[in-house]
């Protein structure tokens, strides 16, 4: 065989990146930006050497040693290489504990850490993003004691004390719908509390610590009469013979990441606040892993563009490199304006985190950001699966084969649309934002559109939302029009929020002579931004009837 084809090279996904360049330009303060470049540069030479050693070696998968050669239970789960090297470049790049600094960028900074760590990874920003939400809640409750206990090795700097935490949330009787939680929580003689039940999708049970959904003992059933607890799971070097690992789940994708099934069986737990209304407790943690999800989401689409570039500039076909055949140009165009919209929303999401938090957003940016987190979350999950395929067909076969690592690129974004809320959940808790949320957009994309350099593009976007809040006012009185058509509503004040942040960033470029982001813009706004739907009850009766 002569002819062997060049395999798609990484660029380092730092320096090769204008978006995440040009978003940190344009944001974070240059007394901070020495320190963050260092992390950034260091982070992306990871993000290479781990795609070099990936293409060169076998994957592997956790494995659940349940017992120890003399019959003692030990439920010890052997982890990755990118696993075990964690912990240390956790800690030491700040990727999650800088997201807590007392700055108004330090939530932006924390996730451009995120964007260029995540794949590399192999997933193990999972159980960092509940570390970070476990966090974010416990600061919410108010409980000293927890905080004291919990936080300092959350947000350690230090991998000899630094601690990870799951959310177990899921049960056999329901995802989304935690109503019918049936892990109990009794209170002892001795005054401990101690959790009993099963949880069926627990993603970071390597972690040292957890938060969980139970129902007091004698409490009422509903949603309302669950409380949060805080657990620990080891016992120092070993796992507390309460927790019981069941099995691993043999999943579609995420296969480095170990999720699990268990059994609590006594495990001492102390209540994160009163002993009810625990959802309520969660929901603090919400906005931070929802924004993980999309972080995460947008940097599966980064790697999957950039890949399919790169190999368009070796792979030659009918006489031509693939880069200069018209159609695929302009294939590789649609997706890179896609990745623009979608890395824009989702960073402005992550900035007004931060801004929020510290106290620095503007009066309207607090329900901004309750209508924006959930538009990322659903928007950035659907689009990476779209556009991680679109990848995958760019190269061909060799899309399609195992050991191009390409594969995995696909069935991994596929989790991006269920975890932290299906695209429906997240659509319908779109709509309990809209009542302040869509003023605050309204407001937000005026002032993300001043003296626009493509003024079309911004008239399109004010139409489309002025449509979209007609639309949902309109549906307002008619309960079941309103959800029935919620996706659509969802998807269309995601894709004009993210028009209008093109458009800031298209004016910001035009000062500095660039022209990439309105090129991307007007892809974008091409694409159509309305993805309203008109439903009809009675063709959906008529299509769902036996």
């Amino acid at each position: 065989m002569a002819f062997l084809q060049q395999a798609p090279r990484l660029d380092h996904p730092y320096r090769a990146d204008p978006w995440l360049r040009g978003c940190l330009d344009r944001t974070v303060p240059a007394d901070r930006r020495a320190a963050l470049d260092r992390d950034l540069d260091a982070l992306g030479d990871y993000a290479v050497q781990a795609w070099e050693r990936a293409s060169q070696s076998t994957r592997h998968k956790p494995r659940l040693t349940n017992w120890d050669a003399w019959g003692r239970r030990v439920d010890r789960i052997e982890l990755t290489t990118a696993w075990r090297e964690g912990p240390a470049l956790t800690t030491g790049h700040g990727i999650l504990a800088a997201g807590h600094d007392a700055a108004p960028t330090a939530r932006l900074e924390a996730f451009a850490r995120v964007y260029l760590y995540h794949l590399a990874s192999e997933f193990y920003t999972c159980p960092l993003a509940m570390t970070d939400g476990a966090a974010t809640a416990l600061k919410a409750s108010g409980n000293n004691a927890l905080m004291a206990r919990a936080l300092p090795h959350f947000l350690s700097r230090d991998p000899a004390t630094f601690w990870l935490s799951g959310q177990w949330m899921t049960e056999t009787a329901g995802g989304s719908d935690v109503g019918g939680t049936e892990t109990t929580a009794r209170l002892g003689e001795d005054g401990q509390w101690r959790l009993h039940g099963r949880k069926w999708f627990s993603s970071a049970v390597v972690g040292e610590a957890a938060l969980a959904l139970a129902r007091p003992e004698g409490a009422a059933t509903g949603t309302g009469a669950l409380a949060l607890f805080y657990v620990e799971t080891m016992d120092g070097p070993s796992r507390k013979p309460q927790l019981i690992i069941d099995r691993l789940k043999d999943k579609l994708g995420t296969h480095e990441l170990p999720t699990a099934e268990i059994h609590l069986d006594g495990l001492p737990a102390w209540p994160v606040g009163d002993l009810a209304h625990g959802v309520r407790h969660i929901a603090p943690m919400l906005n931070v892993t929802r924004t993980w999800n999309a972080v995460c989401a947008v940097a599966s689409m980064a790697r999957a563009v950039a890949l399919a570039t790169d190999y368009a500039r070796r792979r030659q076909a009918f006489g031509q490199l693939l880069i200069d055949q018209p159609l695929h140009a302009r294939t590789l165009a649609d997706m890179q304006a896609e990745f623009a919209g979608a890395f824009a929303l989702t960073f402005e999401v992550a900035h007004l985190l931060g801004r929020v938090e510290q106290g620095a957003a503007a009066p309207h940016e607090v329900a901004l950001l309750r209508l924006l987190t959930p538009l990322a979350k659903l928007w950035t999950g659907k689009l990476a699966i779209w556009l991680c395929s679109e990848a995958l067909e760019c190269f061909g076969g060799a899309g399609y084969i195992e050991d191009t690592g390409l594969p995995q690129l696909l069935r991994d974004a596929q989790v991006y649309a269920i975890w932290e809320g299906t695209t429906n959940v997240l659509s319908l808790d779109t709509l309990r934002g809209l009542d302040h949320g869509l003023d605050a957009l309204a407001t937000a994309t005026r002032q993300w559109m001043t003296d626009a350099c493509e003024p079309e593009c911004a008239a399109m976007v004010t139409a489309t939302l002025a449509s979209a809040a007609a639309c949902a006012q309109s549906r307002g009185a008619d309960r079941a029009a309103l959800e029935s058509g919620a996706r659509g509503l969802a998807l269309t004040l995601a894709r004009c929020a993210a028009a209008a942040l093109l458009v800031r960033q298209a004016r910001h470029e035009r000062a500095l002579g660039q022209v990439r982001a309105a090129a991307a813009l007007r892809r974008f706004v091409q694409h159509g931004l309305d993805r309203l739907c008109r439903p009809d009850a009675a063709d959906d009766a008529l299509l769902l009837q036996r």
